[in-house]
């Protein structure tokens, strides 16, 4: 089953999965704030430095950069190096395929939000 990303379930089931985490979830939230809904942002538009995403979360480096691992490989967030700086931002195709997704199971779409049980055999 696909959506109109052609993104599978078991995609989704990663992203929400790495999204359940409390301190990963707050990650996740800081980095949407530094973008305006809808756009791309790459380096050049705010994109946030590892170090100053722990701002204010009170959680240890070495924990941000294993969230921001987490994060990446689901592919909910993008990452790049500058220098000895690693930046950070909501990587926005995701963004638009996760809305999409709930939209669809909010609107009742079984193609693109419910997931069928295989039948058992017997």
């Amino acid at each position: 089953m696909a959506t109109d990303k052609n993104l599978e379930v078991e995609q989704f089931a990663e992203m929400f999965k790495a999204l359940s985490n409390p301190n990963r979830l707050r990650i996740f939230l800081k980095l949407a704030s530094c973008c305006a809904p809808g756009t791309d942002c790459d380096p050049e538009n705010k994109p946030k430095c590892v170090g100053v995403v722990g701002e204010d979360l009170g959680i240890s480096p070495s924990t941000i950069s294993h969230h921001i691992k987490e994060l990446r490989q689901a592919g909910v967030i993008r990452v790049s190096r500058c220098g000895q700086s690693i930046h950070c931002w909501v990587n926005p195709e995701m963004m638009q395929a996760l809305c999409d997704f709930v939209h669809a199971a909010k609107a009742g779409n079984p193609c693109c939000a419910v997931v069928e049980e295989p039948a058992e055999d017997n």
